[in-house]
């Protein structure tokens, strides 16, 4: 990914799921994170705990069960605000019920977010 990835929220979230999905969550981890370094004061959280959601997914595939669940329930809480209006369309009760689950129940193998609910 280059290191100067400028893209709006909607295409960001696109290009997002389209690495999780593809078993790229450390990209995906990458484009949120982007977002998250140049989105107004009022989302960053929100941004921040997308991309700790993406990269606690990548410790889960790299066998860290123990750093993938600090990272999902640090970005399952970060999301609980959003929860009420969430913006951009991002299922943000549906992530975090998804984060949440993780921590329960860790997979061995390819894991993912969906990050809309469309």
């Amino acid at each position: 990914m280059p290191d100067d990835i400028d893209m709006e929220p909607a295409e960001a979230l696109v290009e997002a799921q389209r690495l999780l999905d593809a078993d790229r969550p450390f990209h995906a981890h990458e484009v949120l994170e982007a977002v998250w370094k140049a989105a107004p004061e009022d989302e960053r959280e929100l941004w921040r705990a997308l991309a700790q959601a993406a990269v606690g997914i990548t410790h889960m595939r790299r066998g860290n069960t123990r750093g993938a669940q600090s990272l999902l329930g640090r970005a399952a809480e970060r999301l609980e605000p959003y929860k009420t209006a969430p913006p951009h369309g991002i299922d943000v009760e549906g992530i975090v019920r998804q984060a949440r689950d993780l921590i329960d129940r860790p997979v061995d193998g390819p894991a993912s977010l969906h990050l809309t609910s469309a």
